[in-house]
């Protein structure tokens, strides 16, 4: 992201919940009341009138046109990652992490977090427009989340993170959604690592990642070259990527077992969506914490 601004892709990614919010209820992938509250003039008045008859199908079906991919991927890792969660909190979970949080809006709309604490660490530029936008809303912060400022590529997490209060040791389930693939290899590594020491058994870590054959250009993803150019124009182009067979020794070295690893074409196939023009270059890695993973 550009300093001194708040990331651009994060209110886009907003944007994504809020026209899926309005779509019917036996279509839509879930309900996110907050998102419209992150976006600007313009891109409020979309979302308005996509809840008009005949206009709802005709603004995604005109994004996917324009930059195949970003809508129906975004749409598609926030109700995975939204299942995996809840599944977690039922298994146990007692604190939540979300790194590069963005405009992440599950802390306030999905109920089984309201018992747990839940950690929200973004770039102080963002953060601030987040923390002014939720005061708007609730008049506070709910008492059980905590923001967290931390620039990933030049400050070091783990201080920051444990005055805020995070319990090292217990099970954790850490978010890492759409920040990946702009960072460092290094702020990458050290941020992985972090996250395993941490981590109690029973942990979980959910990232998205862009295939690094797309960034090295070493392999054609069909459809890919307008989404590339549309994060490169907003300033935060993607830097940072895995190949699929070299995640799972990664993950491994690091104290993670990957259990799940799908592009993001995949995932809207498992709620019964077309994957039409949807490039397969982005993709969602879930990985569990058990005692003795690290080698």
């Amino acid at each position: 992201m550009i300093a001194g601004r708040e990331s651009r892709t994060a209110e886009y990614m907003a944007f994504f919940r809020a026209l899926e919010s309005r779509r019917p209820a036996a279509e839509r992938l879930f309900v996110d009341p907050v998102a419209d509250a992150f976006l600007d003039r313009p891109l409020r008045a979309a979302v308005t009138a996509s809840a008009l008859p005949g206009v709802g199908r005709v603004i995604p079906w005109a994004l996917d046109r324009r930059i195949p991919g970003p809508r129906a991927s975004a749409v598609a890792r926030t109700r995975y990652i939204d299942d995996a969660l809840r599944a977690a909190v039922a298994a146990g979970t007692e604190q939540v992490v979300i790194l590069g949080a963005g405009y992440d809006s599950r802390a306030y709309r999905l109920p089984e977090l309201r018992g747990v604490r839940v950690f929200e660490v973004d770039h102080p530029d963002t953060q601030s427009v987040k923390r002014q936008v939720l005061e708007r809303r609730f008049g506070a912060l709910p008492p059980h989340v905590t923001l967290v400022a931390v620039d990933f590529d030049r400050d070091s997490l783990a201080p920051a993170v444990a005055t805020a209060g995070l319990q090292a040791g217990q099970r954790t389930f850490t978010i890492w959604e759409g920040v990946a693939s702009y960072l460092t290899p290094a702020a990458v590594d050290a941020t992985v690592r972090w996250t395993s020491d941490v981590a109690g058994p029973g942990s979980e870590l959910v990232l998205t990642y862009v295939n690094r054959e797309l960034i090295e250009r070493t392999r054609e993803f069909p459809h890919a070259d307008a989404w590339v150019r549309s994060v490169e124009r907003a300033g935060e182009p993607f830097v940072f990527g895995f190949t699929p067979d070299e995640l799972v020794q990664y993950l491994a070295v690091r104290g993670w077992t990957l259990v799940d690893d799908l592009a993001t074409p995949e995932a809207l196939a498992l709620y019964g969506l077309s994957a039409a023009r949807v490039p397969s270059f982005y993709r969602i890695a879930r990985a569990e914490r058990y005692p003795g993973t690290r080698v």
